[in-house]
């Protein structure tokens, strides 16, 4: 792969937490409190932090990940095939590409296991450091 598994697990952890949050249920107001963890505000980093995380791989790693959520979403089997896809028809920036994808983490966590990665224990790292 042209990309480390650690890097790969980053995106996965971020896109859950992502995933994870729902529409604001209170006034509209950007006050967050314990209560407001799983609601998306202004004031919420987490999307910033992991588009700023993807722009700032490298032209063959933001490849890579994109052939690895293809692999996990049954797009593609081949690796080489899909990275070099990827390479060819990267026309736009590749964090908005990603981040517009549901279920992004289970595809990048699937095409991972189909190339006989396992990622679990270096997702379970970065979740104790976040």
């Amino acid at each position: 792969m042209d990309i480390s598994p650690h890097k790969v697990a980053y995106v996965i952890v971020r896109a859950r937490e992502l995933g994870a949050k729902v529409g604001r249920w209170d006034t509209p107001s950007d006050d967050a409190d314990g209560d407001t963890i799983l609601e998306s505000r202004p004031s919420d980093g987490t999307g910033r932090e992991l588009q700023s995380f993807i722009r700032g791989l490298n032209e063959d790693e933001k490849a890579a990940l994109v052939a690895i959520m293809w692999i996990g979403r049954e797009t593609f089997d081949d690796y080489a095939e899909a990275f070099e896809t990827a390479k060819q028809e990267a026309i736009g920036p590749t964090d908005k590409y990603l981040l517009g994808i549901p279920l992004l983490a289970d595809y990048l966590e699937d095409g991972l296991e189909s190339l006989g990665v396992d990622t679990s224990e270096i997702e379970d790292e970065i979740y104790r450091k976040v």
